[in-house]
């Protein structure tokens, strides 16, 4: 395996293991990170649901800044990158089936990254998009973060 592809599945574990994700998403997710890309897949369960019985924002949210996060993530590979800002943008309600979120890089300089995320239902339809700024930060990528 090469090298730069372990990168991508260390941080797949380390995704999957952080406690938010195990409380919120209870192993309901996946998350495949390639080169600037990445993808998270989530089944709609009514525990997301607002009172309207469509999924809240705050998961529209989560799942197309965590697709941006690693798509940047994806090519830093010594620090965890973070959010600094991020635009969502719902379009669609949803209440069923499956949701993707899909992120790509879009700007690198020396100190910023500028990524996009779109999000599907599984019809294929656009339900939501985010554009993020992140900045790489001083922590290392290690086992006490979870990136094993």
């Amino acid at each position: 395996m090469g090298e730069l592809t372990e990168h991508y599945r260390r941080l797949e574990r380390m995704y999957l293991a952080a406690p938010v994700n195990n409380q919120l998403f209870e192993n309901n997710i996946t998350l495949k990170v390639s080169k600037e890309n990445a993808e998270l897949t989530l089944k709609i369960l009514t525990k997301y649901f607002h009172p309207l019985n469509a999924i809240h924002g705050s998961i529209y949210f989560k799942l197309l800044d965590d697709a941006a996060f690693f798509a940047v993530n994806s090519i830093v590979e010594d620090a965890i990158v973070y959010t600094v800002s991020f635009n969502t943008h719902i379009l669609r309600p949803v209440n069923s089936g499956i949701i993707r979120s899909i992120g790509h890089l879009k700007f690198k300089s020396k100190s910023l990254y500028v990524a996009e995320s779109t999000l599907y239902d599984d019809s294929n339809n656009v339900v939501g998009m985010g554009t993020g700024n992140f900045l790489k930060s001083k922590i290392q990528l290690t086992e006490e973060i979870g990136y094993v």
